[in-house]
């Protein structure tokens, strides 16, 4: 990096804070135009961070394949027109001769890695191909789906808007690995306008052409970056909007019918999706799912004895049933939710983690001591908001600890999940009073009276 590139930073920073401000003239609610502020320099100043944490102090991705690899596209499309036609086709016909890293051709075949790449050159024609510059259009693209997320919470419990903010605008990890040239800050983007939009159509029933669209977009960008996430949070949140339309059923027996089916009805879904892209997902499901994991757990233990370093074991012995995957599930979902440990932290990325994840264990056992086990269970179960953000949060955390045993990678990983299970404890501990000094209830509908 130059002096340049933090005196284009500093420049494209202003200006998109000046289109930020004019849409936030939009806003009427005091709260929302606060928070949407607050988000956006949160986001420009972790975009800051992390482009000097992948340059100087932890290499990875974004310096060794994603920004070089499209940087170079960019000046062989500059340099000739006629090469406008790499970033069409799938990057497999890309030729090892014309990269930047001959030895990183590998890495085209993969749809979701040319993908980056292709945004990456994209940025450049627009950032006259600076790193740092790219690294914040991508933490903006990411902010733009994470507002949304945050406005389906806030229009459900507005009362709850400085919670929701710490689960979505202020939480270290999820902000921190959303604003770089990676896979993540997209991913994040997609879920937030897949969910905004979603909700609008299916519950508020308006703009759907607009909404239908935004749907469409965001479900071929999961297909080709991460469709596991996709897999695993649509069942969630079709449970969720069916519980929330049920209550327009005045019969209880066709609420249960109608919730029941269509319940059903997600999980046979699922479990097609899960089958018919099961080479997308890296055997993350359907029929191949034991496969997969062994697999991953076998290759991320050979990485382990070759060298030293943030591997680590579940303790658990997977022998591919489905049986011995029940009984990693819990270890799995210790992994994701609450590791590493501070003492099994060997750099400062994993160790500045390892303080979030101490931090939501101490706030889990706070909400378990303060509401009991037996309401913790019930308010899951009870209220269609909680169901559906436990229930994400948990299977996604299953199978991200089931088959990433690498510290590095699941803390990037696990970050779609990290929002929902902070949001489901707040949830709990709101419906059982345990949250003060926020006004009075607004009642959410729900499937059951």
């Amino acid at each position: 990096m130059s002096v340049l590139d933090f005196i284009a930073f500093f420049i494209y920073t202003i200006i998109f804070s000046f289109f930020f401000s004019i849409s936030r003239k939009k806003i009427k609610d005091e709260n929302l135009k606060k928070y949407h502020r607050q988000g956006f320099w949160i986001k420009v100043m972790t975009a800051f961070c992390y482009a000097i944490f992948a340059q100087y102090i932890s290499i990875g991705d974004t310096t060794t394949l994603y920004y070089p690899e499209g940087y170079n596209l960019y000046k062989l499309i500059w340099n000739n027109p006629s090469n406008l036609g790499l970033l069409l086709g799938p990057g497999t016909d890309i030729d090892a001769t014309m990269l930047e890293n001959s030895s990183q051709v590998g890495y085209f075949k993969d749809p979701s890695n040319f993908m980056v790449i292709r945004i990456t050159t994209i940025l450049c024609f627009f950032s006259f191909g600076k790193y740092m510059v790219i690294n914040l259009i991508f933490s903006m693209i990411a902010f733009t789906g994470v507002w949304k997320l945050y406005l389906f919470f806030y229009e459900q419990y507005p009362q709850l808007h400085r919670q929701f903010a710490i689960a979505i605008l202020y939480l270290p990890t999820f902000i921190f690995w959303s604003s770089g040239i990676l896979k993540d800050p997209i991913s994040i983007s997609a879920l937030g306008w897949f969910t905004y939009a979603l909700y609008q159509i299916a519950y508020h029933k308006k703009n759907i052409i607009k909404y239908g669209i935004i749907i469409l977009i965001t479900i071929y960008i999961f297909t080709i970056i991460k469709i596991y996430i996709l897999i695993a949070y649509l069942p969630a949140f079709i449970v969720f909007l069916l519980f929330k339309n049920a209550a327009l059923i005045k019969s209880k027996m066709g609420k249960v019918l109608l919730v029941s089916f269509f319940i059903i009805a997600s999980l046979f879904g699922f479990v097609g999706i899960s089958n018919s892209m099961k080479d997308a997902v890296v055997d993350y499901a359907g029929e191949d799912i034991t496969e997969g994991i062994v697999t991953y757990q076998k290759n991320y233990a050979k990485q382990g004895e070759r060298r030293e370093g943030a591997y680590f074991s579940l303790g658990v012995e997977f022998d591919g049933s489905m049986g011995s995957l029940a009984k990693m599930a819990p270890a799995a979902i210790i992994a994701t939710l609450y590791r590493p440990f501070l003492w099994e932290s060997k750099n400062i990325s994993t160790l500045l983690s390892s303080f979030e994840s101490l931090t939501l264990m101490l706030f889990t056992i706070f909400v378990l001591f303060k509401v009991g086990i037996k309401k913790f269970i019930i308010t899951i179960f009870k209220k269609p908001l909680v169901l559906y953000c436990y229930f994400f949060s948990i299977v996604f955390a299953l199978f991200v600890g089931a088959t990433t045993l690498n510290f590095g990678t699941l803390v990037r990983y696990k970050i779609p999940c990290m929002p929902f299970y902070v949001i489901s404890l707040y949830l709990i501990l709101y419906y059982n009073n345990k949250i003060k000094n926020i006004g009075p209830k607004v009642p959410q509908t729900t499937a059951f009276p």
